[in-house]
């Protein structure tokens, strides 16, 4: 059990927030900085002396504290991380099938702040982005283990002790808990099969918050001819184009083994390799030639890394979008289909649909929306936790 070991005061009026049920509190919301605290040490935030809530410190973050819970005489103990991981799996029992990778847990948006869990197949991979859950971990993979049937290992990748986390830092991670998990874990995504590396891969070894769109992206490849996929990572759009129907596939990719592991996935499905094209290149560099070649491409899927990652940097990620969808619409032939995305939650929708008007605007080309969709139901979105509404997937028609 984790006794409380400190009362932080709120600032006046600074609690609303809390009680509407966002689970960060920030550094200058706190009318006294913690002294002689570690980090993970249990705390209440009070307003008045009145509880208000409790959580888990992180003294290194500008989120000072996560909240864990807004009920007085709940301990966080073992079965308070038995209950959490419980209730996250109902709701992937209830909602998420045809598939054997999905998000487990889903940090604020399934009450557990900073943990991130997805499931490949017999692995559990979890994540900690708060340096203020590592002495909480043991109790977390103890809390996976004994409520998540069928698991044969736990393997962990690298916390992070600031609140964005730098995806060129060199990935690291161990077994928690059971087996050592393959070189590949292979998945099966509603009959595609995907294979993934968890110890090199980004995040946690594949984007499985895009499973639904790639399906999609199958469904509306059938009569194709060619396919690009940029920032195609390991290949799981494009090895979608290509069952649904796409006769050739472009992947590009500036990941060197993330290239070679689309070839492999390509493979895995029974498909030659050979029949498509794979490049280690930069997005905008090949989109240039293209346009200048004349190339023309029925799908074009963009699905880029985050362009903002903090607030000041929003205007200019909204610029960047412009400016990729732009390239994109000018390789895209008519009655083509391209799908675009931003997983930047700084980002809103209606910003991001904006930079694809000006787009299309720019490059004198009509566009349809088709489709616009959201993350999948792994990948819940708690109300009180705008931050949570991260990810957007549109899929735009040019008329013939």
């Amino acid at each position: 059990m984790s006794e409380v070991e400190a009362t932080l005061e709120l600032k006046k009026d600074l609690v609303r927030h809390l009680r509407a049920g966002h689970p960060w509190v920030f550094r200058k919301a706190i009318e006294q900085a913690p002294k002689g605290l570690v980090a993970g040490a249990i705390v209440d935030v009070v307003e008045g002396g009145r509880f208000v809530a409790r959580g888990y410190l992180d003294p290194h973050s500008a989120i000072t504290v996560r909240i864990l819970t807004r009920e007085p005489a709940e301990a966080i103990d073992d079965a308070f991380w038995r209950g959490r991981i419980r209730r996250a799996l109902a709701l992937r029992s209830d909602l998420v099938h045809g598939t054997t990778g999905y998000r487990l847990v889903h940090g604020e948006n399934d009450g557990l702040p900073g943990v991130v869990v997805d499931r490949y197949a017999d692995f559990a991979v979890m994540k900690l982005y708060s340096a203020g859950l590592t002495p909480h971990r043991a109790r977390i993979v103890e809390a996976l283990r004994e409520e998540v049937p069928g698991l044969v290992g736990i393997f962990g990748r690298d916390e992070v002790a600031r609140d964005e986390e730098s995806d060129e830092a060199k990935p690291q991670g161990r077994v928690l808990w059971g087996a050592e998990p393959p070189e590949r874990i292979e998945i099966d995504e509603h009959g595609m099969k995907l294979l993934v590396d968890v110890r090199l891969g980004q995040k946690t070894g594949l984007f499985l918050d895009q499973r639904e769109n790639r399906r999609l992206v199958r469904e509306m490849s059938a009569g194709r001819g060619d396919a690009l996929n940029l920032f195609g990572y390991t290949g799981g759009f494009s090895v979608a184009a290509a069952l649904g129907g796409a006769i050739h596939v472009v992947t590009i990719d500036v990941d060197k083994d993330a290239i070679a592991l689309a070839r492999e996935n390509f493979r895995a499905n029974g498909m030659d390799a050979a029949d498509h094209a794979f490049a280690s290149e930069d997005a905008f560099e090949i989109l240039r030639r293209y346009k200048a070649q004349g190339r023309k491409f029925d799908l074009v899927v963009c699905d880029p890394p985050a362009f903002a990652k903090s607030q000041k940097a929003v205007e200019g990620a909204i610029a960047g979008y412009a400016a990729l969808n732009r390239a994109a619409l000018q390789v895209l032939s008519p009655g083509g289909l391209l799908v675009t995305s931003s997983c930047s939650a700084r980002v809103s929708p209606e910003q991001f649909h904006d930079a694809v008007k000006e787009a299309a605007f720019k490059a004198r080309i009509d566009l349809q929306l088709v489709e616009d969709r959201r993350q999948p139901p792994d990948h819940p979105v708690a109300p009180q936790f705008r931050e949570g509404r991260y990810l957007k997937c549109s899929f735009y028609r040019r008329p013939s």
